[in-house]
């Protein structure tokens, strides 16, 4: 990746995201040995992010290893900064932590945390992290609104592999995003972003949060999870978007990404749907210019050539094959088609 947008050609990685361990570890060797630039994993109620970066990094030699995103609730800053330096060392350095706190509800109801002020509170845990990190240099204390750690550490403690560790966070809103402008190194934008959002929310957000502690925001890097639904059939792949697409926009939390982008009509429609519990009718409220605004689908040349506009807007997208409502074994073809996207030759690039 570059320093900002624009500098260099946008790189390609690969969402592990639906697969199963044994899946993401298979897939995480193929790309790598095929020369992607970074596998991305994720984790949910029933996989650990750790601990599939763990299983990653002993497979691969090259790529780049990030979560995209790991829960930062529900972990220490002290469990989190351990965790991040053992897997940086398991991966040689390849190692970026992109972190998040998902939704409000995922907050109170899976973690048993406040949901309140989540953006305050990523903010200081990111500065929490980043003092633990440097803890073979001696005491670290700190004493905030929703942390407390005073360590003086005994023994020989080493020094982390690198000096600092690339820290992403995810943001959907305005306040998070500020945040990543104010302490991140990079921004893990949603599926549902659009161009349009990137450029009237995204933005300005980096900036404002950059200016306010002194940063560059053209050091800040952005990347974003596009959903990319590959088949030989381009209406099964578009419908495999749509169906995709729809599963996030149901989702109140993301209105304002959909209403900025034109899409607040088709919010309502899904959302209806979804209370009624017709998943048929949530797929086909999402209209094609939906489909090419949010996601890239169709054959793998009209997936390449899609995935071009992000040329020089982004710095780094996340190929996020959709699993929803799809078999096994097609779903995991539609992944590993985005092996060959992903290093397939764009006018120059990598």
């Amino acid at each position: 990746m570059t320093d900002h947008a624009g500098t260099a050609a946008t790189t390609l990685g690969i969402s592990t995201a639906g697969l199963d361990l044994e899946a993401s570890v298979a897939l995480a060797a193929e790309a790598d040995a095929a020369g992607v630039h970074a596998i991305w994993t994720s984790e949910l109620y029933s996989m650990s992010a750790t601990v599939s970066l763990a299983a990653m990094a002993t497979g691969t030699r090259r790529c780049r290893l990030g979560s995209s995103i790991l829960y930062g609730v529900g972990r220490t800053p002290l469990v989190l900064a351990a965790e991040a330096r053992s897997l940086d060392k398991l991966s040689g350095g390849r190692l970026v932590l992109g972190l998040g706190n998902g939704t409000v509800r995922m907050l109170r109801d899976w973690h048993g945390t406040d949901p309140s002020a989540p953006a305050a509170r990523m903010e200081e845990l990111v500065t929490v992290v980043r003092k633990l990190w440097r803890i073979h240099e001696g005491r670290v204390h700190h004493d905030g609104h929703f942390y407390h750690v005073d360590i003086t550490p005994t023994g020989d403690v080493r020094p982390p592999l690198r000096e600092c560790i690339p820290v992403y966070l995810a943001g959907v809103n305005p306040r998070m995003i500020e945040v990543a402008g104010r302490v991140a190194d990079g921004l893990v934008g949603h599926p549902l972003f659009t161009l349009r959002y990137l450029d009237e929310v995204v933005r300005p957000a980096i900036t404002k949060g950059a200016g306010r502690m002194g940063r560059r925001a053209e050091n800040i890097r952005i990347t974003t999870m596009v959903i990319a639904a590959v088949d030989e059939d381009e209406e099964q792949a578009r419908r495999d978007a749509a169906s995709q697409i729809a599963f996030y926009a149901s989702v109140k939390t993301y209105d304002r990404a959909l209403a900025v982008a034109g899409f607040a009509a088709e919010a309502r429609a899904i959302r209806e749907a979804f209370a009624r519990g017709d998943l048929e009718a949530m797929t086909a409220a999402v209209p094609d210019r939906m489909i090419d605004a949010i996601a890239v689908a169709g054959t793998p040349r009209q997936v390449r050539d899609a995935l071009r506009r992000y040329e020089g807007t982004v710095d780094h997208v996340i190929l996020y094959a959709p699993t929803l409502g799809l078999a096994a074994p097609r779903a995991d073809r539609n992944v590993r088609r985005l092996v060959a996207i992903a290093t397939a030759p764009r006018d120059g690039a990598r």
